[in-house]
């Protein structure tokens, strides 16, 4: 599964001449840099590159569009999601200025009980350096959404956690656990509950039939917005140190099995609906699911 080292090196150079946003968790994650170099480098997010570009269309109040959350996917909600993808820092207070329109017009604890939304905005100002009583009502809305089966879901009529609904809640609940120590304990419990949601389901399949819930978890694609797709949820356990459990054995092997000739891996779709930008050709090889197939995989074979 691993790739030689001279074709592991050669496929790290490829990553290294992309655009900051890739360098920096390439060196944090692949070439085991010090912090003081991938700090470095991530800190060019905000001023070069696909980072400066995005920054760039926001205005004055720090908004992208005038709703926060809409047009997909210009929106202000989704322009910050890919900041944060890019690993804009924390302390940028362009972001953080954005973080308290959030915050201001309650997006994220509305009475539509969005979960998803929900879990956008709390995934933000838990990235970004916003203080800790602004974000706690959020925090404890997300966590009074979760279903009794351990997801979540963006239809509050549902009692049946979504894949996509349920990472995207993850993610944020992950995010909070590195962050912050407020309700340590239900975070910690609803993290669980929701892995084991998705170990339930080996990340793509019906838990009652075991057969692939939807064809399109199994194409990656990069930004996912709302989307799940296998890659995506592999990433985010890799992200909590957690691919251990042998039920994640099958989307490993969709993902090894996905790996081109060159090592690389491809843009495989892209979701329909307005860019700032395009960053990647679908059907090209793509620096970013390059990135998170690599570091998924290694750090599957380093702890099993």
């Amino acid at each position: 599964m691993a790739l030689s080292k001279p074709a592991r090196s050669i496929t790290i150079d490829w990553l290294l001449d992309g655009d900051p946003a890739i360098r920096w968790q390439v060196m944090r994650d692949l070439t085991r840099t010090p912090v003081s170099g991938w700090r470095t480098e991530q800190e060019k997010v905000a001023v070069e590159g696909w980072g400066a570009r995005l920054l760039g269309h926001q205005d004055g109040e720090g908004r992208w569009t005038p709703k926060l959350y809409g047009r997909k996917w210009i929106s202000t909600t989704y322009s910050m999601m890919l900041l944060r993808a890019f690993g804009l820092p924390r302390s940028d207070p362009r972001a953080i200025r954005s973080c308290h329109l959030f915050v201001e017009e309650g997006l994220g604890i509305r009475k539509d009980r969005d979960a998803c939304i929900a879990a956008m905005v709390l995934a933000l100002l838990y990235w970004f350096d916003v203080d800790d009583r602004l974000r706690q009502p959020v925090l404890e809305h997300v966590l009074a959404l979760q279903l009794a089966d351990g997801g979540w879901n963006c239809d509050e009529d549902s009692r049946h956690g979504s894949f996509h609904t349920t990472c995207t809640a993850l993610e944020a609940i992950r995010q909070c656990a590195v962050t912050s120590a407020h309700r340590r304990v239900e975070v910690e419990r609803a993290e669980a509950l929701g892995q084991e949601f998705f170990l339930q389901h080996r990340l793509f399949r019906s838990h009652r039939t075991g057969e692939v819930v939807d064809q399109r978890y199994l194409r990656f694609s990069f930004p996912p917005r709302w989307h799940y797709d296998v890659l995506r949820g592999l990433d985010y356990f890799w992200s909590a140190g957690a691919l251990r459990d042998h039920r994640l054995a099958d989307a490993i092997e969709v993902l090894a099995g996905k790996r081109l000739a060159d090592g690389t891996w491809a843009l495989q779709q892209r979701w329909p609906g307005e860019t700032w930008f395009e960053m990647e050709t679908v059907g090209e090889p793509s620096r970013w699911n390059t990135l998170r197939a690599m570091r998924v995989l290694e750090g599957w074979e380093a702890q099993n």
